[in-house]
């Protein structure tokens, strides 16, 4: 008797969605989408209504072939990728590689991967919405169309492998914009007051100046600050006005997509692309012991703060349950979406209440756990009763000037029991005072201070800013951020974003050439037209139709008109050796100054911009020259030298006029199987130094951590690394995370594993390198 055949999305959901149908079904994973155009040409026939020509992805004909086969021998095929736009191409793609095999196809479609979930999405299966598959398709084509005829005249008049997207090119100009309105920002002085009063009874408090003669206090001078400071010592406090009132507080409804990015960044300090590869793991499901492999979250790509009737009275129970009948509200919480939300599924919220993260802990990883709790924490805050507050505001006159004391005591916890805002400040309580009485000053401090130009972007803020513009949706974000930092259009400085020169001059020249293109409100507007698609109240081919004629002409005007920097951009700075004007560059390894009479003059520079945008010149950081040998190409000193971005490399000491380089080399062979190469030290965009296959890109093996040649004595891995963690000081590890081996270097004793019979595996980069081992 044939099957029925689940097709989804990830492996990871086959072994989870497998558990609980059992052997009725057979489960299969397309691994992502199978299907896009081609990554070596445009791939859209503009011509013939804009034909998408698709091919089977790179790597992908096997998992084809599998669901082929699989499709042939069932008797129904269910197609269950996510449930979004996204998840309906990838399902739409799937349908066109397998209807010869079988045309038996169903959609079906769940917010969690529950029993009761995926049971009932069986139940009701439908049709492949091509509406929403048109919606998916017509970004695809827009994005295909600017970035495949934008990016390569970005090539030829700036840098080669630069880019330039949609929404990605309009989220670089709000953080250039950002930095050049700091750089335009002129601070104003003034003076803040606070004085330190005690009424008869203690504690003392204390008062910040409000206003002077009936208008907002402004102090902008030392001089205005001395004789006001001199007027206010002399004058009496007197107590004008009290008011006191109950304040409550209501919690924020469960998360978004966009606001658990939001969250997790400020509280965890999380990336956007490192929240949602969380979060997806979490939805797909984890191993929970004796519970088997569980999902824990909903699906985590949303715009909606819906939440099902089942979901509700789960918190209510829990709460009743636990907490207590005053901490829940007097009626269920409801919250309503944006007007531009889809609503197509639920907010992100637990799987299931009574599963606390606490209970979990052990078999989580610790971001794991800290990105459930958020999640768990913010939902069940969600369906709590208010926190309730006293205010205190207390008024005080004297002379000409009113001064201001508030307080805050909380009286009913409440939600805040649970999850408590970020923006919630410390409890300040006033002592008892009346109106009329007077106050004696204990102490009048002034302090100078100037106003702040605007802060510069977090991931935070961006995504916030994103959304608040309707710029992208919630599930591009993560990517966008991601391509701003590997196109090197921004660097960060701490955890804000700073434009890089390159990203100025390539947003300066899209600005200047597609001034449609980088508008703010036209790439909201551009957004709402595809959600339009999806509802049916646009036709795709029309909207691609009225952006190609006009983007058509700008793009042909541009590579007219577009000036060519490559050469460098003109600075005011002059070359110390001959005088000519530097000039701007962009090498591999980021910006320079060069002098505009190379090759006559080689003189080069490192250089940074100050808080006004001036070119400063930066000394170049010590460079390590020690001599390892003959350079054989000119037969100069070969030097070891520090890459800009921390590496170390072989040069010629004659450079530049012999240019001969060469990695430096660890010693230790590649440890891949028939692979020749040898282990090198290079660096990342970021500065992180790991150690790579010198045969890259025919091998791609990489460790973050120094490689030593000796094989590990528990899993024969050919290689150790030197580690060096404050639990165990430096040591030698194995590079496989699935083998514990560790042991201290000042012995030769075998270490003993982690506590969770792992060995360290290092931070989210350091995973990331790792990915490329094979």
């Amino acid at each position: 008797m044939s099957k029925d055949l689940i097709i989804v999305e990830s492996p990871a959901k086959v072994k989870t969605i497998s558990k609980f149908l059992g052997r009725d079904y057979l489960v299969e994973a397309s691994v992502g989408h199978v299907r896009d155009l081609p990554g070596n040409k445009l791939g859209v026939d503009e011509d013939n209504d804009f034909r998408p020509q698709y091919q089977v992805l790179s790597g992908k004909q096997k998992v084809v072939s599998k669901l082929r086969k699989a499709a042939n021998q069932a008797e129904q095929v269910f197609l269950a990728p996510d449930p979004d736009r996204e998840g309906e191409a990838i399902a739409w793609h799937v349908a066109e590689l397998i209807k010869s095999a079988n045309s038996n196809i169903h959609r079906i479609q769940f917010n969690e991967i529950t029993a009761g979930a995926v049971r009932d999405a069986l139940k009701h299966p439908r049709q492949l919405d091509d509406r929403l598959f048109q919606s998916q398709q017509a970004r695809r084509i827009l994005d295909r169309l600017v970035g495949y005829k934008i990016s390569p005249l970005l090539w030829q008049k700036v840098k080669r492998g630069i880019s330039a997207g949609r929404v990605q090119s309009v989220a670089l100009r709000l953080i250039v914009e950002r930095e050049k309105e700091r750089q335009a920002f002129v601070p104003e002085e003034y003076w803040v007051f606070k004085a330190s009063l005690r009424a008869e009874t203690l504690p003392e408090f204390e008062a910040e100046l409000w206003k002077i003669n009936g208008a907002k206090a402004k102090v902008g001078t030392q001089e205005q600050a001395e004789d006001l400071a001199a007027k206010v010592s002399a004058a009496s406090f007197q107590v004008q006005e009290i008011k006191e009132k109950e304040r409550s507080k209501q919690p924020k409804p469960p998360f978004i997509t966009s606001s658990l990015q939001q969250e997790a960044s400020n509280r965890h300090n999380f990336s956007a692309k490192q929240t949602m590869a969380l979060a997806q793991q979490l939805y797909e499901g984890v191993d929970l012991g004796s519970r088997g492999t569980t999902a824990l979250i909903t699906y985590m790509r949303t715009d909606s703060v819906r939440i099902s009737k089942e979901a509700r009275d789960g918190a209510k129970e829990w709460i009743l349950s636990n907490m207590g009948q005053d901490y829940y509200p007097p009626k269920p919480r409801t919250f309503k979406s944006k007007g531009s939300a889809q609503d197509a599924h639920e907010a992100i919220r637990p799987v299931d209440v009574s599963i606390h993260p606490d209970q979990v802990r052990s078999y989580l990883t610790r971001q794991q756990y800290q990105l459930y709790k958020l999640i768990w924490l913010r939902f069940m805050a969600s369906q709590m009763a208010a926190a309730k507050f006293w205010d205190t505001t207390v008024t005080v006159r004297a002379e000409n000037t009113l001064w201001r004391a508030k307080g805050e005591r909380l009286t009913f916890p409440g939600f805040m029991s649970l999850y408590v805002p970020e923006d919630q400040k410390k409890e300040v309580q006033l002592p008892p005072m009346t109106e009329g009485e007077e106050l004696s000053l204990q102490k009048l401090s002034k302090e100078q201070k100037f106003t702040q130009p605007p802060n510069r972007f977090t991931e935070a803020s961006l995504v916030r800013k994103l959304e608040d513009e309707g710029i992208g949706r919630p599930s591009t974000y993560a990517q966008i951020i991601s391509t701003l930092r590997d196109r090197d259009y921004v660097r960060m400085e701490g955890r804000q974003f700073l434009p890089t020169e390159l990203g100025y001059t390539v947003n300066d020249l899209l600005v200047a050439h597609f001034s449609q293109l980088m508008d703010v409100g036209f790439t909201a507007q551009m957004e709402n037209q595809l959600d339009q698609v999806a509802t049916g109240e646009q036709d795709w081919l029309a909207l691609l139709r009225r952006f190609t004629q006009d983007f058509n002409p700008t793009l042909d005007k541009a590579k007219q008109e577009m000036s060519e920097v490559k050469s460098g951009i003109p600075t005011e700075v002059t070359c110390e050796k001959c005088g000519r004007p530097m000039v701007i560059k962009f090498g591999k390894n980021g910006e320079f100054l060069a002098c505009s009479g190379y090759p006559e003059c080689t003189n080069t520079s490192n250089f940074a911009r100050d808080e006004q945008g001036a070119i400063q010149l930066v000394a170049p950081p010590p460079q390590e020259q020690t001599k390892v040998g003959t350079c054989p190409k000119c037969g100069s000193d070969l030097v070891l030298k520090k890459a800009r971005t921390g590496s170390r490399f072989i040069a010629c000491s004659s450079y530049p006029k012999c240019k001969y380089a060469q990695p430096f080399g660890t010693g230790v062979p590649c440890p891949q199987e028939d692979c020749p190469g040898e282990l090198v030290e290079k660096s990342s965009k970021r500065g992180k130094v790991f150690y790579a296959c010198d045969q890259y890109p025919k091998c791609s093996y990489a460790v973050w951590d120094y490689p030593v040649q000796e094989p590990c004595p528990k899993c024969e891995s050919p290689i150790l690394v030197r580690k060096t963690t404050k639990a165990r000081g430096e040591h030698l590890a194995c590079p496989n995370r699935s083998c514990s081996y560790w042991r201290k270097l000042e012995d030769d004793a075998e270490g003993q594993a982690s506590e969770d019979g792992e060995a360290d595996s290092g931070d989210g980069e350091g995973k990331k390198a790792a990915g490329r081992t094979s």
